[in-house]
């Protein structure tokens, strides 16, 4: 399988972005990081970026009053990048998605999609909600995005238990470490061409 350029886009630490680097270098990945955008000056991700060389760049939503003007340079720089595939790593912002980039921008979403998803909804903030609500069980979800804050079709989903001496922060690493696995795999179903969007489902095709 050919190597496909991709965009990374982060708001945060870049724990996601390490672990799709390792897959990479791994070889069970077939990506390029073309690029990685951070919409935070102060974001871990930049830095981690830097040390493995990888592209970066800062595009500061605090400079742009609106989506739109914020998501159009964006766009401006995965476009420069020659970008075929947009990963949503930690990014907390909305990106409006242009034409060219439908059905191929992932995200990875630490809960259960539909729950526990949408505006305010991410990092730690997340998981307190999962633990104040008394759910038994919680996990990660790898949707396509959309213009709507988490309510793409869902690619696929990883389950863990919520146990009863669970912290907010035992809940998170528990998780992570399922969105490890499911990340990965999702984007390789994508490389594969064995994913197709049907409405609010996708069906993930045999391999060929």
């Amino acid at each position: 399988m050919k190597t496909t350029r991709v965009g990374i886009l982060l708001s945060g630490s870049g724990r996601t972005l390490e672990n799709l680097a390792r897959e990479r270098e791994a070889g069970r990945l077939p990506i390029e990081i073309a690029l990685v955008v951070s919409s935070r000056p102060d974001a871990g991700g930049l830095e981690k970026a830097r040390r493995r060389e990888i592209p970066c760049a800062l595009v500061d939503r605090r400079e742009f009053d609106d989506d739109a003007g914020f998501s159009g340079e964006v766009t401006r720089r995965l476009r420069a990048a020659e970008v075929d595939l947009v990963l949503l790593a930690g990014f907390v912002h909305l990106y409006v998605i242009p034409s060219e980039y439908r059905g191929k921008v992932l995200n990875i979403h630490p809960a259960l999609l539909p729950l526990f998803g949408g505006p305010g909804f991410y990092g730690m903030r997340v998981h307190r909600a999962v633990r104040e609500s008394g759910a038994r069980f919680t996990g990660c979800t790898v949707p396509y995005a959309t213009e709507v804050y988490d309510a793409g079709p869902i690619v696929l989903q990883r389950v863990v238990p919520v146990l009863d001496d669970d912290t907010p922060e035992t809940i998170a690493e528990r998780v992570f470490a399922e969105e490890c696995v499911a990340y990965p795999e999702a984007i390789r179903l994508h490389l594969e061409g064995r994913l197709r969007i049907e409405g609010r489902r996708v069906r993930v095709l045999p391999p060929r």
